[in-house]
């Protein structure tokens, strides 16, 4: 089933059982991909699903942050469903450990040694671990490996 089919299956269900907020958010992530398909001119392939459904979980956790600082507790509540429901629709997150091992073959595939080297792992290790990691935790990895 694709990644639309799903959204639209469970846009009826949400309709069904009056969940609103859920809607909203499927709703809005339907028209994000929508739009990218309308931008690039053609269907979208996964891994291009699987960009837009990353965007859309990044900005929420930006969000998130911006809230917590702010002290926006109604907000705050509001972002974290958004990102419950989004997540359910990426694929399952790498554990730490995982990415380790990732970001340690990686960088012998490349044969980095220093960080001036981070930009060809990162520029390597991205595409495999896309939607299945935060960038931010991946650069941090990289980093420490490197130095």
């Amino acid at each position: 089933m694709s990644l639309l089919e799903r959204l639209n299956n469970d846009m009826k269900q949400a309709m069904k059982n009056k969940e609103k907020d859920k809607l909203s958010v499927i709703r809005m992530v339907k028209s994000a991909l929508q739009n990218e398909a309308i931008k690039l001119g053609k269907e979208l392939s996964e891994d291009e699903e699987l960009t837009v459904l990353s965007r859309e979980l990044k900005q929420r956790k930006d969000s998130l942050q911006e809230f917590e600082k702010a002290g926006r507790s109604d907000l705050v509540d509001k972002v974290k469903a958004e990102i419950a429901v989004i997540e359910l629709y990426m694929p399952k997150q790498l554990s730490e450990e995982e990415l380790v091992q990732i970001v340690k073959e990686t960088i012998a595939e490349v044969g980095a040694s220093s960080k001036a080297d981070m930009g060809k792992v990162m520029g390597a290790i991205m595409p495999k671990v896309r939607g299945k990691a935060d960038g931010s935790l991946v650069n941090k990895l990289v980093q420490q490996h490197l130095s």
